[in-house]
């Protein structure tokens, strides 16, 4: 009998940064109870810093494009949980998706607005993308169970 697996979406402003970082995360290590996509409100251009923080991990991103949310609904697809992982002012602007859904919010800096040297960006990068793994992976740990979804 085949697995189900949860569908989950992570929404951010531009889907360039947190939401891709947080999609390629929990594909990798929940790939066998979880599909997950992401997408932006007003999707951007993908940080190559992300990029290379996440090569840095062993996960490619590279190839990955920017995606609408509000692209998705009109294309009629379902979630299980939706998570924002912008700031909470953001979050408040995510389209609301049909159905019986777990709304979720998880708040990260931007990786787009850090300044400083290219050394010094790709470090506060580096403390998002570890900090977006950790809480994906508590996020596995703690959805382990039916009662999450009920």
């Amino acid at each position: 009998m085949d697995n189900i697996k949860y569908k989950v979406l992570f929404v951010c402003v531009h889907n360039s940064a947190r939401s891709q970082m947080a999609e390629a995360f929990l594909n990798e290590m929940g790939k066998e109870q979880f599909e997950a996509d992401s997408a932006g409100i007003a999707p951007g251009v993908l940080n190559l810093n992300v990029v290379a923080a996440m090569a840095e991990t062993g996960i490619d991103i590279s190839d990955k494009q920017t995606k609408a949310a509000f692209d998705l609904i009109e294309q009629g697809k379902h979630y299980d949980a939706v998570i924002t992982v912008c700031d909470t002012a953001s979050a408040e602007k995510c389209p609301v998706f049909p159905g019986k859904i777990k709304r979720i919010a998880w708040s990260f800096p931007d990786p787009s607005a850090f300044g400083g040297t290219n050394e010094q960006i790709m470090e506060q990068t580096r403390q998002v993308r570890d900090a977006i793994r950790q809480k994906v992976a508590d996020f596995i740990q703690e959805t382990d169970t039916v009662q999450f979804w009920k």
